[in-house]
């Protein structure tokens, strides 16, 4: 049975500052002016080009728009600066809004943008794809790339409201669907054996996008996130579990230029080598090992990277966000459900997680 807007979830954010919730509800792009503020001034549509022509007409209240090109080589300050002239000119100051409308990368060059814009404007995210409702939107965490790593110029800056509509999900690329179950899956090897147990046992009705199921991925999903972010807003601790995965992923989309893997797809080749990682350093027993191995593949295919250099990747870890005074951590599970947070491992592992995960 569908459920009804009554029935849908929503999942509380709330940090020492600000609190604000995650909607789940089919159709709730139509109700974006229910959560304005009420002396709201212009409000700016930062979207894409695809993802306005397929759910634009949702936007039904006073707006302007600002076309960010999309993907991640457009993630730059350089762009970040254009769309801001933009706004500029057409009218903005500081009692505008933003809505970020779209995927992760909307979302945080959106949210990036409302942190800077006049010292800060508030936010509201609407994101559109299945990697952005259940990971890129919640949390506050905004920014664009450098050419040496990913996210590396950023700020927190919460959302107001973040409206997830899970039916939008089935106008996504099958590729880019299949990009944010890598997310899903990290949600569960965390912090959820339930939600592990359901993508293993039933990927058709994962794959196939059956609307209970989806419905229950995101939002226990949100539910993860909304509860981490709120114990720690600023990774300094609990947060950190989030990055599962990330690090190799991170390092795998620097190396290929973010030309290559979409970001979902290189979070699946990092929770590989993690889970190498882990197997090798004796904190996860090798079934489970082979079993979260084999929960990540029911999510493919991915795009070839056998060319790659594991030692390259490796030396991209040192630029990751999360090196700090030159020592690598890494997230490393214990079993589904648990993980922890491992500094100090030698390079020669790294290099060895790396090249098993290619």
């Amino acid at each position: 049975m569908v459920q009804t807007k009554k029935d849908m979830p929503s999942h509380v954010v709330s940090t020492g500052a600000q609190r604000y919730e995650c909607h789940i509800e089919r159709g709730i792009l139509a109700r974006i002016a229910d959560f304005l503020p009420a002396k709201a001034g212009k409000v700016f549509v930062v979207t894409t080009q695809d993802v306005w022509n397929l759910h634009g007409s949702a936007m039904r209240f006073p707006h302007e728009l600002v076309i960010f090109p999309g993907g991640e080589p457009n993630k730059r300050l350089s762009r970040l600066e254009a769309m801001a002239d933009e706004m500029l000119a057409k009218g903005a100051d500081r009692s505008s809004v933003i809505v970020a409308f779209g995927g992760g990368i909307v979302g945080d060059v959106g949210g990036f943008l409302a942190a800077v814009f006049m010292r800060g404007i508030p936010v509201i995210q609407a994101p559109t794809t299945l990697l952005a409702q259940v990971d890129a939107a919640i949390g506050g965490k905004t920014g664009v790339n450098l050419v040496g790593g990913k996210n590396l110029v950023g700020a927190f800056h919460q959302p107001l409201a973040v409206l997830i509509d899970p039916s939008v999900l089935t106008t996504l690329p099958e590729r880019e669907y299949r990009s944010g179950l890598f997310e899903v899956v990290k949600y569960g090897i965390i912090s959820s054996p339930a939600l592990f147990k359901l993508l293993a046992e039933r990927p058709e009705d994962v794959l196939r996008m059956e609307t209970e199921t989806v419905d229950f991925i995101v939002s226990e999903s949100v539910r993860i996130k909304a509860e981490v972010v709120s114990a720690d807003e600023k990774e300094g601790g609990l947060r950190r579990i989030l990055n599962y995965g990330h690090t190799l992923g991170h390092a795998l989309e620097a190396e290929t230029s973010y030309s290559r893997l979409l970001h979902g797809e290189a979070v699946g080749y990092g929770m590989n080598a993690a889970a190498f990682l882990a197997e090798r350093l004796g904190v996860l027993a090798p079934a489970d090992a082979a079993e979260m191995r084999r929960v990540t593949g029911l999510y493919g295919p991915w795009p070839a990277v056998s060319d790659l250099r594991p030692e390259a990747l490796a030396a991209h870890t040192l630029k990751d966000k999360k090196t700090i005074q030159g020592t690598t951590h890494f997230v490393l599970a214990e079993g589904v459900g648990t993980v922890r947070v491992v500094s100090g491992i030698a390079a020669s592992d790294v290099v060895a997680a790396a090249a098993a995960a290619l």
